[in-house]
């Protein structure tokens, strides 16, 4: 049975048709075809008023035709009042349009011309006007055969001219160089009109690639993990990025001084503008708690802008940190087991001689051996502890009883009397925070401590509160001489230590399972002794994190 097509589908395929021919057409020619209508509305209105209003002294047209040439003029104006109003909304079937316009305008003027007495007229020259408007805006071979159709009217007209004795014979030639001009003219038209859209085409392509690549940049800016400020030479603050109002701790609106935003840039930033200094020290700033670094980077635009980057240098020291802690585990865990094993050996040796009857001097040696070995075993855990850092597993932690059986067990194991180190009572809600990380952490801290205390009564303190509903906050204070201002910087990284039987990983650890617990461990100032704060999360729920 033979399958009927839907006489609507088969309209439908008509318009998609008609509409997918038209959407090949630009806003630019549609805009150029009414641009042409309006001349050619402008050209009828004058040609009707001279053949309607001028006297037969004056006007162009022969005498005889005055009816002819009104009522031809009075169609040209309507056509092209049709053109340039109702036709100009309907943007479909734009080489039938320009087709029919190109028409009328060869009818017409042939008309006139032959009303005028042939080429002498100088109608001849519209033509050509009305073809360059057509090559501008038309396409490839219909642009010729508008020179075609143009150029059988002329020598129609001629030809019917010639038959009735109204011109001489060699007016043809005339017609044929005019003639040869219509398809030179078409041609020239045609040619210009490619370059100049090909042109529009290139532009609209770049246009959209920098609106891309402008999008591209601002969305590459606005993720950079530098602060990005656009200053002007007087010091006014064009345009930031998200990030620097971040580090800056401030929300202000572009087109403002730079030291409302910071003084202390602005300070870094006139120094640059005069050249007295290299490379800017860093300054802190207040209001976000960071030490921030500028760079400041001259352009070429016209204003002379200076683009600044602000880089966070706690974020410069992590970088440092973290390369450091993986070059680290690289080593450390090539060689842990095989230092242990050795270790192992040498300990169960100085235990064996340890048992056999010596002289004093064998017994000092043997007590440097174990003291060293017992060091190198604690310098081995330790580091073999950083490798539980990402093994997290956080959880409501009742903290009076934790503390209280904690302390317990250090004091029983480090040999401390209980009054040495003391903890005041808290009512703090559970901490969210992983078991066997806050043993360690607490264990490092509170050793530390100890080590620089005088080991009096409450020569270390530890005191839990909470400064909201969210945090918690662990505060270690010892009574020893403080931490140098000096050495605040070095006091987290790994390896440094200024005690003697200290392996210099102690707070280090500590520090890096607090953040894997999302906790920070600071050094406050001195009080007089080091001061210690941890601050985390307390369970929402106390029993859950």
């Amino acid at each position: 049975m033979p399958i009927a097509w839907p006489p609507s589908r088969r309209g439908a395929g008509v318009t998609e048709s008609a509409v997918g021919a038209d959407a090949q057409f630009s806003e630019t020619q549609w805009r150029s075809l009414r641009y042409l209508n309006l001349y050619r509305f402008l050209l009828a209105s004058l040609l009707f008023l001279a053949s309607a209003g001028l006297s037969s002294d004056f006007s162009p047209f022969l005498y005889e035709y005055s009816r002819l040439h009104v009522s031809v003029t009075a169609f040209y104006l309507l056509a092209t009042v049709l053109a340039v109003m109702p036709l100009h909304r309907w943007r479909t079937l734009f080489n039938l349009q320009l087709s029919l316009h190109v028409a009328v305008d060869i009818v017409v003027l042939t008309i006139l011309m032959y009303a005028s007495g042939g080429l002498r007229s100088g109608f001849g020259v519209l033509l050509l006007v009305s073809l360059a408007g057509a090559g501008l805006v038309g396409q490839g071979r219909l642009v010729l055969s508008y020179a075609a159709l143009a150029t059988l009217a002329v020598l129609g007209a001629e030809t019917y001219l010639a038959l009735g004795g109204e011109i001489e014979p060699h007016q043809f030639v005339q017609a044929g160089l005019l003639s040869a001009g219509f398809f030179a003219m078409a041609i020239s038209a045609r040619l210009l009109a490619k370059r100049v859209l090909a042109n529009e085409e290139l532009a609209r392509q770049r246009g959209v690639a920098l609106a891309n690549q402008t999008l591209v940049n601002q969305r590459v800016i606005e993720e950079m993990q530098d602060g990005v400020l656009v200053v002007s030479q007087e010091g006014i603050v064009r345009q930031h990025n998200p990030r620097a109002e971040s580090m800056l701790g401030l929300r202000e609106a572009a087109d403002a001084p730079l030291a409302d935003y910071s003084a202390a840039l602005a300070t870094r930033f006139a120094e640059w503008r005069s050249g007295a200094v290299g490379e800017l020290e860093p300054f802190r700033v207040d209001a976000s708690g960071l030490t921030l670094r500028a760079r400041c980077v001259p352009t070429e635009s016209s204003e002379r802008d200076v683009l600044v980057f602000l880089e966070d240098m706690g974020r410069v020291h992590e970088r440092a940190r973290q390369l450091k802690l993986a070059a680290l585990g690289r080593l450390t865990a090539n060689i842990a087991h095989e230092i242990r094993n050795p270790l192992s050996a040498i300990s169960h040796a100085g235990e064996l001689l340890a048992e056999e009857r010596r002289e004093e001097t064998q017994d000092r040696l043997l007590r440097i051996v174990n003291d060293n070995t017992q060091r190198l075993e604690r310098i081995v855990r330790d580091v073999l502890e950083l490798g539980r850092r990402d093994r997290v597993h956080r959880e409501a932690i009742e903290p009076q009883a934790f503390l209280s059986s904690f302390l317990e067990e250090f004091c029983s194991k480090e040999r401390v009397d209980p009054m040495v180190v003391n903890s005041a009572r808290s009512n703090c809600p559970p901490l969210c925070f992983d078991r066997s990380h806050l043993h360690q952490v607490l264990w490092n801290v509170i050793g530390n401590a100890l080590r620089h205390s005088r080991r009096d009564r409450d020569s270390v303190v530890v005191e839990l509160i909470s400064p909201d509903a969210a945090h918690f906050e662990l505060h270690i204070r010892d009574d020893g001489e403080g931490v140098p201002a000096a050495l605040r910087e070095q006091v987290f990284e790994p390896f440094f230590t200024t005690h003697s039987r200290g392996t210099g990983l102690g707070l280090y650890i500590a520090r890096e399972l607090c953040e894997a617990n999302g906790a920070r461990l600071e050094l406050v100032d001195n009080s007089p002794g080091a001061h210690f704060r941890i601050r985390g999360d307390l369970s929402g729920d106390g029993k859950s994190c």
